[in-house]
C-alpha cells in the first residue's frame, strides 16, 4: 500500500484482526456482485469504500424515480442510466481506486459460468428466485462462497452459502430448485426503506469478513429479521444429503 492507502484504510489497519496484511488482501480482492437496486446498493458502496480492489457489478435495468426511497446508489440524475453504471459512479466519487466493471445484462447461467470462476466472493443481490438459484449453481460449481440476501415489505434475511465447508449448505439445500415459489415485488407489495440497507449491509460485511479470514461466517445460520419489531431469528441449516446441485458436487 502506499500512503494514501495506508491513510485511506487507518480505520482497517488499527484493527488486530485486519492490519496491514488484511487491508491488501482486500485490495487484491475481486467481488462480483448481482443487482445495483436496494440491497446491491449498500454492498457495493460499503465494499468499494472498504477498498475491494475490484466489483464487478451486473444489472440490467435502469434507475427510476420510485428506486430512490431506498436504492442509496443513485439519485435523481441518473434517472433513466443503467443501474450498474450509476453505482459505479457513487463509488467512484467516493474512492476513485476501485476498478468497478458495470455488466448491463441479465445473469444468466453461460454468464454466471464465467463470471462467477473469476470471483473470489459472490454476493446475490437480486430480486427473483430463478437468478438466486442460477447464481447458487455456479457458485457450487466453482468453490466459490455466496452471501445472499432478501427483504420485502419489513422482512429481510440473509446467510453465507460456502461449500468449502463440509457440513456447510448451499442456497438450494434451503430453497430447493423445484419448489413453487411466488417472486414478490417491490412495485406490489412494497419495502421498507431502511430494511435493504441492513440487510445490504450485512451482506457487506460478511464479504469483507470472507475475504479478510476474520471472524466466523453465517454459513449454516439463516437470520431472518422483522423490521416491524427489529426481532432477529436465527436458524441453523445443515447440508442435504439429496440436494441436487451440491450433493454430488466435485471435490
Amino acid at each position: 500500500m502506499n500512503d494514501d492507502q495506508l491513510l485511506r484504510y487507518s480505520r482497517h489497519v488499527l484493527l488486530d484482526e485486519i492490519g496491514i496484511e488484511g487491508q491488501q488482501r482486500l485490495l487484491q480482492s475481486h467481488a462480483l456482485v448481482i443487482g445495483a437496486g436496494g440491497l446491491g446498493s449498500p454492498v457495493a458502496l460499503y465494499l468499494g469504500t472498504a477498498g475491494v480492489g475490484r466489483i464487478t457489478l451486473v444489472d440490467h435495468d435502469t434507475v427510476d424515480l420510485t428506486n430512490l426511497q431506498r436504492q442509496i446508489a443513485h439519485n435523481l440524475a441518473r434517472v433513466g442510466r443503467p443501474k450498474a453504471e450509476s453505482a459505479r459512479d457513487s463509488i467512484a466519487a467516493i474512492n476513485p481506486d476501485v476498478q468497478v466493471m458495470p455488466v448491463l445484462q441479465r445473469a444468466d447461467a453461460a454468464w454466471l459460468d464465467t463470471a462467477v470462476a473469476e470471483a473470489d466472493v459472490v454476493l446475490d443481490c437480486s430480486d427473483n428466485f430463478a437468478t438466486r438459484q442460477a447464481v447458487n449453481r455456479a457458485c457450487v460449481a466453482h468453490h466459490k462462497p455466496l452471501v445472499a440476501g432478501a427483504a420485502i415489505g419489513f422482512d429481510g434475511q440473509i446467510s453465507v452459502y460456502d461449500t468449502r465447508q463440509p457440513e456447510a449448505p448451499c442456497y438450494a439445500c434451503l430453497f430447493p430448485p423445484e419448489a413453487t415459489v411466488a417472486d414478490a415485488h417491490c412495485a406490489t407489495m412494497g419495502v421498507f426503506a431502511p430494511l435493504v440497507g441492513i440487510i445490504g449491509t450485512m451482506q457487506a460485511a460478511e464479504a469483507l469478513k470472507l475475504l479478510t479470514g476474520v471472524g466466523r461466517s453465517l454459513a449454516g445460520r439463516l437470520q431472518m429479521l422483522d423490521a416491524r419489531t427489529m426481532e432477529w431469528t436465527e436458524i441453523r441449516v445443515a447440508r442435504q444429503p439429496d440436494c441436487p446441485v451440491c450433493a454430488q458436487r466435485a471435490t
